[in-house]
């Protein structure tokens, strides 16, 4: 059995990685409205409650089950988290038009301070493209899909910390030292910011976690089962099932969780994964 979902978590982690199925567009083939393409992260803005899904191909909001682009870009953004009211963080790479007209093609950490209209640079242009991004009180953390290695820290000065087969990340603002990782081996734990990592004794193996509150924890597995932690991952509790295996999970809240699956469908729950409902398909 935990064979058999390590293939389905390293399955996950390539429906994430860059250059699937879905290549970006060039100038000449770009359509003039892609859509969102795959869905990279999903996050609600707690200034205005909107949520907002992140794709292949730009930043959107979600609202009455359709898609509105959130401004006039359309990068890839494969990390990207809510921070705070109207802060959020990505990195991916830029739009086609971008790159054919020079920019390098990684995007390193970006943050928007106004909820994705507009973006400025924080750290590692052009060198880092961040799959995993978690923001923990006023620390940065990101995984580099390139080089497996973990970078953490505070504005545009971000040190190296462990390298790690990982698919996501999770920390909280009231312990920011202690962060979790979802790899192939089951989760993971640092207690010192990511410089080492041990084995979660007794943790399910997870696709992507949340810290939910001081010592409470969300996940899903590869098979979409959700799981439970009060006790910071010394003890699990099954709740309910995801239909499908999810490509990008947000656990916004112990009890508001959003999921995304590879055909686009986004769901949602609101009562801590007991049950989901679909919020919007393709």
């Amino acid at each position: 059995m935990i064979k058999k979902l390590g293939s389905a978590l390293v399955l996950a982690i390539g429906l994430t990685a860059c250059g699937t199925a879905e290549p970006a567009a060039t100038p000449a083939t770009k359509p003039s409205n892609p859509g969102v393409g795959h869905i990279h992260g999903l996050g609600v803005d707690p200034a205005t409650g909107k949520t907002y899904v992140a794709g292949h191909f730009g930043l959107f909001t979600l609202e009455n089950g359709k898609l509105a682009r959130v401004g006039d870009r359309d990068a890839d953004h494969m990390g990207f988290t809510i921070a705070g009211p109207k802060t959020f963080y990505a990195s991916g790479h830029p739009a086609a038009d971008d790159v054919a007209a020079g920019q390098p093609p990684h995007l390193g950490l970006i943050r928007s301070a106004d909820s994705g209209l507009t973006w400025e640079q924080v750290a590692m242009a052009g060198k880092a493209d961040f799959h995993a991004l978690q923001i923990a009180g006023t620390t940065a953390y990101g995984y580099d899909s390139q080089t497996g290695q973990i970078w953490r820290g505070q504005g545009p000065d971000l040190e190296p910390a462990a390298r790690l087969d990982l698919l996501d990340l999770a920390a909280g603002a009231d312990a920011p030292d202690r962060l979790y990782a979802t790899t192939p081996d089951g989760v993971k734990v640092s207690a010192d910011s990511g410089k080492s990592f041990e084995p979660l004794k007794g943790a399910p193996l997870l696709s992507f976690l949340d810290v939910t509150g001081k010592d409470s924890l969300t996940g899903v597995a590869p098979d979409g089962q959700v799981q439970t932690s009060a006790d910071r991952g010394a003890t699990w509790q099954p709740a309910g099932r995801l239909p499908m295996q999810a490509v990008a999970f947000t656990a916004v809240s112990a009890e508001r969780l959003l999921a995304a699956a590879m055909d686009g469908t986004v769901y949602e729950s609101a009562n801590g994964g007991k049950s989901f409902t679909t919020i919007h398909q393709q």
